[in-house]
C-alpha cells in the first residue's frame, strides 16, 4: 500500500483537513512532515513528524523515507523533482500533477522568476487558495487514492 507524504510547512489548513479525511476513509498511511509540530487529530492512519529547523530538513526527510509508488503532496518544486526521481507520484495542494514531463519546465520557470526578483523586479506571489483550488485538490486526491490505494 502506498504512503502519503505531505510537505506540511506550507500546506493550507483546508488541504490538510482534506488529506486527513481521505486518509481515514481509505485507511492510507499518511505522514505530515514539517519543521514544527502540525496540529492533527488522533488517528491510526495519520501522523505528524517534526524535523530540525535546518534548510530543507523536511524535504530531505520526505525524500529519504518515501518509496516508489508513494504520493508526495507539495508545492515545493525541488522536493517534487527529487520525489519524482525516486519514483513517487507528486501532487500540489491545488490538485496539479507534477511528473517527468512537466517538472523540469516548472523548475526552470521558478529559477527564472527567482532571478527576476533578485534583480529587483516585483513579480507578485502565488494567488490565494480558493474554493476552486480546494475542490480540484480534493477531486485529484480522491482519483489518485481510488486508483492506487
Amino acid at each position: 500500500m502506498p504512503n502519503l507524504w505531505v510537505d506540511a510547512d506550507a500546506c493550507p489548513r483546508i488541504a490538510r483537513d482534506i488529506i486527513v479525511r481521505a486518509a481515514e476513509r481509505t485507511t492510507t498511511p499518511t505522514t505530515f512532515v514539517a519543521n514544527h509540530q502540525v496540529p492533527l487529530p488522533p488517528s491510526k492512519w495519520v501522523k505528524g513528524m517534526a524535523v530540525s529547523h535546518g534548510f530543507d530538513a523536511a524535504d530531505d526527510e520526505i525524500v529519504d523515507r518515501l518509496a516508489a509508488g508513494d504520493l508526495v503532496i507539495t508545492s515545493d518544486l525541488p522536493l517534487a523533482m527529487a520525489a519524482i526521481e525516486r519514483g513517487a507520484a507528486v501532487m500540489t495542494t491545488r490538485g496539479e500533477a507534477l511528473n517527468e514531463s512537466n517538472i523540469r519546465a516548472r523548475v526552470q520557470m521558478r529559477d527564472f522568476m527567482e532571478t527576476m526578483r533578485a534583480s529587483g523586479e516585483h513579480t507578485g506571489g502565488p494567488k490565494g487558495y480558493s474554493d476552486v483550488d480546494r475542490r480540484e485538490f480534493a477531486n485529484a486526491l480522491d482519483r489518485w487514492l481510488a486508483k492506487n490505494a
